[in-house]
């Protein structure tokens, strides 16, 4: 790096300015659409009553167990911590980076692929908050990531470690579904597919977040590196 370029007003130092400016903007955009889908999804789970949960309390323990509004909440922290510091650094800031970047992709296309046509029939705000949790936050994390990153990040070590909270959420959501009888998709419910079958489709599930991982490594190592904070 020359010393023009390390000099606060040089065009270098500019140009990285600016790029970290765009990344606040579109960092703070994501925060608004996964805060905006999960807050319509406890507002519902609040005013419409329990339903089948039996309580209210309960349905909202069922909604925070879906992968969905929690890989829509690890989008939200990481982005929330980006629009703040988009250079930020640090192991746990590339594991949970990755994690929302992988899951949300999980959410995006399972939902798509797998459940999208289950014709449920929704409210007016169930389908804003639907189509923000499925296809705005998961495509617009993409997007983000693609452009303004930052990267590269995501080494052999944070992919491992990565790995580490779905398989959290697969036992949770297991063992909770053996004491409760509810699970919160149909293609994991052990009772009534079976446990051979529920696990066989989970491990679907689990290769592909794999081979995501694998995809964001190989993308990292072809795509322009983003600008650190001057």
């Amino acid at each position: 790096m020359t010393a023009e370029a390390r000099t606060p007003g040089a065009p270098g130092a500019r140009a990285g300015s600016a790029g970290l400016a765009v990344a606040r903007l579109l960092h703070a955009l994501l925060v608004l659409a996964a805060a905006g889908g999960v807050a319509l999804e406890v507002s519902r789970a609040l005013t419409e009553g329990p339903g089948d949960a039996g309580t209210t309390s309960e349905r909202l323990v069922r909604l925070f167990s879906y992968f969905t509004i929690q890989s829509n909440l690890l989008v939200l922290v990481a982005s929330a911590l980006h629009a703040a510091r988009p250079a930020r650094t640090g192991r746990v800031m590339a594991v949970l980076h990755l994690d929302a970047l992988l899951c949300i992709a999980v959410t995006g296309v399972v939902y798509h692929t797998v459940l999208a046509d289950a014709g449920v029939d929704l409210t007016p705000s169930g389908d804003l908050a639907n189509f923000l949790l499925h296809t705005v936050t998961p495509v617009g994390t993409w997007v983000v990531w693609l452009l303004v990153g930052p990267r590269p990040r995501f080494g052999g070590a944070t992919v491992a470690w990565s790995v580490l909270y779905p398989l959290a959420w697969i036992a949770y959501t297991f063992v909770r579904g053996a004491a409760t009888g509810w699970y919160p998709y149909p293609f994991l419910d052990a009772g009534a597919l079976g446990l051979a079958t529920a696990a066989r489709n989970t491990a679907l599930v689990a290769v592909a977040f794999l081979v995501l991982a694998l995809l964001v490594r190989l993308l990292e190592r072809v795509l322009p590196a983003t600008p650190r904070a001057p």
